[in-house]
Formats: structure tokens, sequence, C-alpha cells
């Protein structure tokens, strides 16, 4: 479904990205994991548009998107989830829902917004339950809930998370990455950022390790969980606990 090949990319004159090469394939969800500054959350604004790459391509569904602007990678079917969720503050649950449905037309919002809405509800109780309270007043994990949901309401075919456990508490936390590994039983594909390592690979089909701007490791989930080099630099003490728990040991 997405191939990068080779991909530089970057900020003024910085080389964020050095080459890196990449797939996810249909009904996956791919993690990355990194350090800060590794370089994570430059692939994602590279897939979505936000920066062009200086070399290398972007492959999506067979058709190259390298520096396609964001309102047309969301025209394809590609769903961005950033980091600080980025929701707008003094807007309502519902308007920043709603908004996820931009790119279609009047006979198409009629006709399938309410299909979405019940969905998400679905997925987010919650969410209907504060449809009109403004999103800056929101706790943060059902701010998260609510980035989440809005790129859902667009109908991705390849969802980005970028760092969504981010802030959360454990419990809250948990949730979210239960919400994800269900979006892949419905038949979402995803590239998931993540520093949280344990709860990435534990719900991920393979996934890449970056480090300054390069891969320097890839594999299936359970492979990467038992690296000596990634449990020593990103698990940490408990990581076998945490995937005898999620079947991967």
């Amino acid at each position: 479904m997405l191939t990068l090949r080779s991909v530089v990319s970057g900020y003024g004159g910085i080389v964020a990205l050095k080459g890196v090469s990449l797939h996810v394939a249909p009904g996956e969800i791919v993690a990355l994991v990194g350090a800060n500054g590794a370089g994570k959350t430059t692939i994602l604004n590279t897939i979505f548009g936000m920066l062009r790459p200086r070399s290398g391509s972007v492959i999506f569904q067979g058709t190259d998107i390298s520096g396609y602007p964001p309102e047309h990678a969301v025209q394809l079917g590609i769903a961005h989830v950033p980091q600080g969720r980025q929701l707008f503050w003094t807007m309502t649950v519902l308007e920043n829902l709603l908004l996820g449905t931009y790119r279609r037309t009047r006979s198409e919002k009629k006709r399938e917004t309410a299909n979405d809405l019940d969905r998400v509800y679905g997925i987010f109780p919650i969410l209907k339950e504060r449809g009109k309270q403004l999103a800056g007043t929101l706790s943060g994990g059902e701010q998260q809930m609510l980035a989440v949901a809005r790129a859902l309401m667009s109908r991705p075919k390849l969802l980005l998370l970028d760092e969504p456990s981010m802030g959360l508490a454990p419990l809250v936390s948990k949730q979210i990455f239960k919400v994800i590994a269900n979006l892949r039983k419905q038949g979402t594909t995803m590239l998931l950022v993540e520093q949280n390592a344990k709860a990435a690979f534990s719900i991920a089909q393979r996934g890449y390790v970056l480090e300054t701007g390069s891969l320097v490791l890839e594999g299936t989930a359970g492979e990467l969980a038992h690296n000596t080099e990634i449990q020593r630099a990103y698990l940490g003490k408990g990581y076998k606990q945490v995937f005898e728990e999620e079947g991967l040991d």
C-alpha cells in the first residue's frame, strides 16, 4: 500500500531523513520507533505532504505522491493524527469531527456523515456525550480520542499515527492502543510512530527502528522485541511481561 524509496527530507539546512526506505502492506500495523529527534515525525510529515522530499519517492497504492499537498493525500485516502493532536480548541467536539468530512461533496456528506458519526461514537462513546463541549475543555485522553475519531471520519485507507500515547495516563494509553488494534481488525492499515516501544510492538505486525535519520533495524514485532539492542535501548525492565500478556512471547 505504501512504499518509501530512499527518501531524503528535512527542514531548511537540516537533513532529518537520510535515504529512508520502508513499506506498509494492506491490513498491517507497522510500528516506527526511535528516540526523540530520530526523524519519526519527519517521515509522517513527508508522507502526508507537509514536507517535500529532497530526493527519493513516496508511493501510495502505485502512485508517486512525493510532494503532493496534504489535501490531496486526504483525498487519496491518507489521514494523519499529528503529535499534540492539533484540535480546534474553541470548536465543539462535533464540529471537530465534521472537519474530517470536508473533502466530500454536499450529497456525499448528507448520505455518509451520519453513518460515520455512528461508527466513531461506537468506538469512543464519550465523544457522543461530549458532542457540544469545546475540544479545549476535554481531558488529554478525550482529546486524543477526538483526534483519532476526526481522522476516521475521512474513511482513511492508511492512518498515520504520531505518538498517540504521549502525555496520557497508563490506563488511558492502554485504551488508545486497544482501539488501534481493533481498527486493524476492521481493515484500517496504519503506520504507528511511538516512543513507547513496548506498547507499539504489542499491537504491530512489523516494525522499524530509526536512529538519527536512518533505519537501523527492521523485522516482525516479535523479532524486534527480542533483539537485545532494542531491549536495552527502548524496552527496559519488564518488557517480557508485556509481550507474554499480548501473546508475542
